[in-house]
């Protein structure tokens, strides 16, 4: 007898055909002559039902209990509840992994702060089945957009010697035990495995950009990791990050490839998960036709500086006054997507102040050409621009922010040889899927939710 996955058994309705099947058990209903087992492998958000005649098939009892591992053969036939799909008549039932009553999942419907406490099981559940299914999907189609347009991988480091933003929120990387007998910072870095100050990485930008600078056209796809006390609903300490960085670029052609790549990874998702979407749009409230139309829809281009005027004569009562110079907060980012545009919106050219050392300052003086894609419910999702391509101003933004120079030796030398106009974006993947699924907590849309206080 064949061993089959259920999302090819639910695929391709082999009726009369005899099958075999491995999975979980995710649900039991009982009568007086029947029972029937809802069983998911994994390999499907559907599960599928599995009708037991009791007076045919002998089954232990524990075998109908919720998390169960169990290897089930019989016949696929049609559903007699639910037309258009098939059901297995089970002929044996083994188990394959008892599952005890205390089984945290249940079939209630459980808290996000309660499956929090438990992320190793977490994924048993029909949220988190859908939602990783997407994220998986989600991952493919990033890959997908960009090689299809020539784009190179490129794999950047994850330890790194410098703090691509120049914030300072770098988590230190060490071989070193505690030591209180160095009399400085660098007497104890002498010693450690790289003899200087390392971290992981917070974006992989800067070394994107010398990836550019030979192949035109790259992107990254990996995990960054920033250690910013942030205890918030939108931010993690470890996140996976989407950055192309492509030369000869300005920030209208960076505006446009994010653009490009945002309505690319919607139509995916929309028409490769449609059960998982229809599942979140229920439960979560997310509305798929904006989705489409989001998919389809121009995006707005806002000026900060309008923005700014917006904001002011929007009537609203923000917590954070507006004042030209502001970093918006999510309140100001949500009245312009969610009040105002009603849709995305570029908001271009910031205060150069406001923004990090390698943005292209502007002719004005005062502006750098700083991109940040806000979305309908969530905020900011993208940010980027045109990179400073001249040495000098470059140099100079770095001096005016009190940065060593000699962590960043091989990225300034890129102004010195051939330099072009260039630019990119990074995308948090997390923040994308809470867009996508409408689950408002990024805590929830990442395997282990690393966060201030919080690691297991």
């Amino acid at each position: 007898m064949a061993k089959l996955d259920i999302a090819e058994i639910l695929k391709k309705k082999p009726v009369g055909a005899n099958a075999m099947i491995n999975g979980w058990v995710r649900g039991y209903r009982d009568s007086k002559n029947m029972a029937f087992l809802e069983i998911n492998d994994g390999s499907s958000f559907k599960s599928l039902q599995i009708v037991i005649d009791k007076d045919k098939v002998a089954f232990d009892s524990k075998a109908t209990q919720l998390g169960t591992a169990l290897e089930v053969a019989g016949k696929v036939v049609d559903s007699v509840a639910v037309q258009g799909t098939v059901e297995i008549e089970a002929a044996e039932i083994k188990i394959i992994g008892e599952c005890p009553l205390d089984y945290p999942i249940q079939k209630k419907r459980h808290t996000p702060e309660y499956l929090r406490t438990i992320p190793h099981l977490r994924l048993r559940t029909n949220t988190f089945t859908a939602l990783f299914r997407v994220r998986s999907a989600l991952a493919g189609l990033v890959h997908e957009f960009f090689l299809k347009r020539g784009f190179l991988y490129l794999h950047t480091p994850i330890l790194t010697g410098s703090d691509c933003e120049g914030a300072g929120a770098v988590f230190r990387v060490t071989t070193q035990e505690f030591d209180t007998k160095s009399k400085t910072e660098k007497d104890y870095y002498e010693d450690d495995f790289f003899g200087v100050r390392a971290g992981l990485s917070v974006s992989g930008q800067l070394e994107g950009e010398v990836g550019a600078q030979a192949f035109g056209k790259i992107y990254t796809f990996g995990p960054s990791f920033r250690a910013e006390n942030s205890n918030t609903p939108r931010h993690l300490a470890e996140f996976w990050h989407i950055e192309p960085e492509v030369a000869f670029a300005t920030l209208p052609d960076v505006l446009q490839l994010a653009e490009e790549m945002f309505k690319y990874l919607v139509k995916g998702i929309l028409k490769q998960c449609p059960d998982e979407m229809k599942f979140f749009e229920k439960f979560f409230g997310k509305d798929l036709k904006t989705l489409k139309k989001v998919a389809s829809d121009k995006f707005a281009v806002c000026e900060y500086t309008d923005a700014i005027e917006i904001l002011k004569k929007s009537g609203e009562e923000f917590q954070f006054p507006v004042t030209w110079g502001l970093d918006l907060q999510t309140e100001h980012e949500k009245y312009l997507t969610d009040v105002f545009f009603k849709k995305p919106v570029f908001v271009v050219n910031y205060p150069k102040e406001i923004k990090s050392f390698y943005m292209k300052q502007n002719a004005d003086g005062k502006t750098a050409a700083a991109s940040d894609l806000l979305v309908p419910g969530v905020g900011e999702i993208i940010g980027g621009s045109e990179r400073e391509a001249n040495l000098d101003r470059l140099l100079q933004a770095m001096k005016d922010r009190d940065m060593p120079v000699e962590p960043y030796k091989d990225y300034i030398e890129l102004r010195k040889f051939g330099s072009t106009p260039h630019g990119g974006f990074g995308l948090g993947f997390e923040r994308m899927l809470m867009y996508l699924t409408g689950i408002p907590n990024i805590r929830d849309v990442i395997l282990y939710p690393r966060t201030v206080g919080s690691i297991r």
